[in-house]
């Protein structure tokens, strides 16, 4: 058999994941490895990132901004660092971690762009006024993917967590009543140390 009729080698199937280092997208990179275990292809966990204001706020700050060097060390150390938070003895799956300048939509789609790929976003916040003034990264992908995209909704431990934090923030007290009643004796059994 010649050189010229042998077939080519097959492509190894892709499992492209945006990952941000957030709550959500460490769901979504779980959800992804396990889609890639399932399916036998590889993990390619992507993390699109800009410096502020796209580039033009930096080169125009009135202080020294950080160079566009040390925004990429930082995007690299956040990738790294999920991966290794996320997979303590790797995701079983061969890993291609890709670093991306550019809005995270866009670096996904185009890191996705063979058919046979499989997409996998973050579903994100689901709250109106969140929709009305951040763009979507999942509905983008959703659009313009030209490849099956799975938008994993967020854990509901996030949603717990996102409340926790909301209450700190605007400095609300804690209400513990439900955690007195959980623990407090049925009346048939005697209190330890009364």
């Amino acid at each position: 058999m010649s050189g010229s009729d042998a077939a080519p080698a097959p492509r190894t199937p892709r499992v492209v994941v945006g990952v941000n280092g957030e709550p959500g997208s460490r769901t979504a990179l779980r959800r992804a490895a396990a889609e890639a275990r399932h399916r036998r292809a590889a993990l390619w966990p992507v993390l699109a990132w800009q410096p502020p204001c796209g580039g033009f706020g930096v080169r125009h700050a009135p202080v020294d901004p950080l160079p566009a060097e040390d925004w990429q060390d930082l995007a690299r150390a956040t990738l790294l660092g999920t991966l290794d938070e996320v997979f303590p003895d790797g995701p079983g799956v061969p890993v291609h971690a890709l670093l991306a300048q550019g809005t995270p939509g866009r670096v996904l789609v185009e890191a996705a762009d063979r058919e046979d790929d499989l997409l996998v976003v973050g579903a994100g916040h689901r709250g109106t006024l969140h929709r009305m003034f951040k763009t979507s990264v999942s509905r983008y992908c959703l659009a313009r993917a030209h490849c099956p995209v799975l938008a994993v909704p967020p854990s509901p431990l996030e949603a717990e967590l996102a409340a926790a934090h909301r209450r700190n923030l605007w400095r609300l007290r804690l209400d513990t009543r439900h955690f007195a009643e959980e623990t407090a004796p049925d009346d048939g059994q005697a209190v330890a140390g009364a």
